[in-house]
């Protein structure tokens, strides 16, 4: 027994943090899709995962609009940005999009996801150490407020990059966007110019690339940069700055009279990934591309493999291709299912490392109740077990799946699911990208105090308590889950019918449907995750064991 209160206290008492190099990302083209919708998502997406509702609004002209530091932050009012470093032109019709850390879609169905990758040390640099103000998630609210489609965001950002400054908000990470509305999706990657930068010295403000998702492919990116060859005769296919090898050519990193092609990624993050990254490349390659050459065999049960280092070796990351075609159309629930993988199955399955065995009946070894695929930092120091990064993590902040779907009015065309806390745990909500409220259970949130009418919270607890016996406990997160979720997929089509008879007539009767099913929704989940953390009180506490 005081093993197991032990075990629950160090998990319980995780700090929060937030990793820079946590994203996962996936995305797939209409072609590639079953329903013919392009899909778009984003894990870890940061400390503000409350999501609320920014209307378009009207500016004289001539008027500025600030340029914000601290977006991320979690601990400030809703309506305080932070800190301001300077001013850009405003427009005058600004659009009307969900904010977050990172914000994500809006109306009309242009959805942004973020990853931080990897850059050479030459061109890092924090706030302060030149001119640079625009960060990624600044930038993207302005894609957001000011464009409709992928490539005007595309030219908007590249815009602001240059201009204003890349400056890295993640620690020193640099960061790529995928940039996705209902016909395509562009993947857009900065790189930092490192200390000093003046805006008036005649040089762009940062490096960047883009290359365009074929229609019938899907992509991973695991905090690493994708793009490889550039060839900007194909202007439908690739996008570039200005200095994009130039840079590279300047500091050593690519001799343009040697015998190798210019790649991308190799000349700005370098060729020295961290299995991190390389492994959930592999496991979406390994489901989904499973014919790829030279992909390593790492599907086990057997839990003494992962201590295995003679049959482990860490791949080349450029051996994993910046697209395929998979080999199924994919869905949402897909993306979702990948979102709370936790490699079952797999070398890197933490849940069935070899630690959690104990003996059992008849002189045969039996997994341990408490085996988790989230032990604390304090658990495996303890135990000793591996310390591999999962896709889902314990305080994942939140993230999104977005169906964008060109078939559809914008207003229930694109659903935006949101997760919060770990994506393994946590339900998720479809807001249709018509909403123009968020309940407010989804804007309430402060990492130090707890609140009852707060989803965050709710999520958190119930993640907590299944490690007081998670083989068990999980199964009661699935049971009350699951049908909830396909509810849901039930019910948005029910609303999608609703919607289309109403908009035309009555437009206002129309949006207040969707927003009534997203309060209905977040009432469900609620209702939902109190009963969940109460059967888990009533069936593993130590009152049930005693």
């Amino acid at each position: 027994m005081k093993r197991i209160v032990l075990v629950f206290s160090l998990l319980f008492l995780s700090s929060l943090w937030y990793n820079s190099s946590a994203c996962t990302v996936v995305v797939a083209g209409k072609k590639a899709t079953a329903d013919g919708s392009v899909l778009n998502s984003h894990t870890d997406c940061g400390p503000d995962n409350r999501v609320r509702i920014i209307p378009g609004q009207k500016f004289k002209k001539g008027a500025m609009a600030p340029v914000f530091w601290g977006l991320l932050d979690n601990t400030r009012p809703t309506d305080d940005f932070g800190e301001i470093l300077g001013y850009i032109p405003q427009v005058e019709q600004t659009y009307t999009y969900f904010h977050s850390a990172y914000s994500q879609i809006n109306e009309h169905q242009l959805s942004i996801g973020e990853s931080t990758t990897n850059q050479r040390p030459e061109l890092e640099l924090t706030k302060g150490e030149g001119d640079q103000i625009m960060t990624i998630e600044q930038a993207q609210a302005f894609a957001l407020q000011r464009c409709k489609t992928a490539r005007e965001a595309l030219d908007l950002m590249t815009h602001l990059m240059e201009t204003y400054g890349f400056l890295p908000s993640c620690g020193k990470d640099p960061e790529l966007v995928t940039l996705a509305d209902p016909d395509e999706v562009w993947i857009l990657e900065f790189f930092a110019v490192g200390k000093g930068w003046k805006k008036d010295s005649g040089k762009l403000g940062c490096i960047w690339a883009a290359q365009r998702l074929p229609d019938d492919h899907v992509a991973v990116i695991s905090n690493w940069s994708v793009i490889k060859e550039i060839d900007l005769s194909k202007p439908e296919e690739f996008k570039a700055s200005s200095n994009y090898m130039s840079v590279a050519i300047e500091n050593g990193w690519y001799d343009p009279n040697g015998t190798m092609p210019f790649i991308w990624s190799n000349a700005y993050a370098g060729i020295t990934p961290r299995e991190a990254h390389t492994h959930r490349q592999w496991l979406f390659n390994a489901l989904y591309n499973p014919g790829l050459p030279e992909l390593p065999p790492r599907w086990t049960s057997n839990p003494y493999q992962n201590l295995n280092q003679y049959g482990q070796t860490v791949e080349p990351i450029g051996m994993y291709p910046f697209s395929f075609k998979p080999n199924k159309l994919f869905t949402i629930q897909d993306i979702m299912e990948f979102q709370r993988s936790t490699f079952t199955g797999t070398i890197y399955d933490k849940e069935n490392d070899a630690v959690w065995y104990i003996p059992g009946p008849n002189n045969t070894l039996v997994k341990s109740p408490l085996a988790t695929p989230f032990p604390s930092d304090n658990l495996q120091k303890l135990l000793k077990t591996n310390r591999r990064r999962l896709v889902s993590r314990v305080d994942g902040e939140y993230g999104f799946c977005a169906q964008l779907r060109k078939d559809l009015p914008n207003g229930i065309g694109g659903i935006y699911w949101v997760f919060v806390d770990n994506a393994y745990t946590s339900p998720y909500i479809p807001f249709f990208t018509g909403v123009t409220k968020t309940p407010d259970v989804y804007m309430e949130y402060h990492p130090d105090h707890y609140s009852d009418t707060s989803v965050r919270w709710a999520v958190d607890v119930v993640d907590n308590l299944l490690n007081l016996c998670y083989q068990e406990a999980k199964k009661d997160l699935v049971r009350l889950r699951e049908p909830m979720e396909q509810s849901f997929f039930e019910k948005n089509k029910q609303i999608e019918k609703q919607y289309l008879a109403l908009y035309r007539k009555n437009p206002k009767a129309a949006t207040e449907l969707l927003n009534n099913y997203a309060q209905e929704c977040a009432d469900t989940i609620m209702e939902t995750y109190r009963t969940l953390r109460n059967t888990l009180f009533e069936k593993y506490t130590n009152n049930k064991l005693r």
